[in-house]
């Protein structure tokens, strides 16, 4: 299982500016949770040893990444990019981001592109 999730974190950082194109969930939702792993085990080693500076420059160098794939996962479901700033909107904004990146994707080709189900499936 970690072997997978780290495969489609290095996919997302492959694709480290892209904001065109579609992300399916599995390749939004594994990046997430590898990243959040990643944030939670630096923020403990800045806590213990008195130096937050690798979690700021992880978080830091993590940002673009982070919103091109939040991008590209709202164009799997036919909306706008800028659909992301609805994270802006206290409480109510999150959680109707939450909603959209949980959403299904179309099986079919949009105006961003063919659909991520089409291509192979990492094992």
């Amino acid at each position: 299982m970690g072997r997978i999730i780290v495969h489609w974190y290095v996919d997302v950082l492959k694709k480290y500016a892209v904001f065109s194109g579609r992300a399916g969930r599995q390749e939004f939702w594994m990046f997430t949770l590898a990243n959040v792993f990643a944030v939670i085990v630096l923020a403990g080693i800045g806590l213990s040893t008195g130096t937050m500076i690798p979690y700021y420059l992880y978080v830091a160098a993590m940002l673009v990444p982070s919103i091109a794939v939040t991008v590209r996962r709202l164009h799997d479901i036919h909306q706008s990019g800028w659909m992301m700033l609805l994270g802006v909107i206290p409480v109510l904004g999150g959680i109707a981001l939450l909603v959209l990146t949980c959403t299904e994707g179309d099986a079919v080709p949009n105006a961003h592109g063919p659909s991520p189900k089409a291509a192979p499936a990492h094992l």
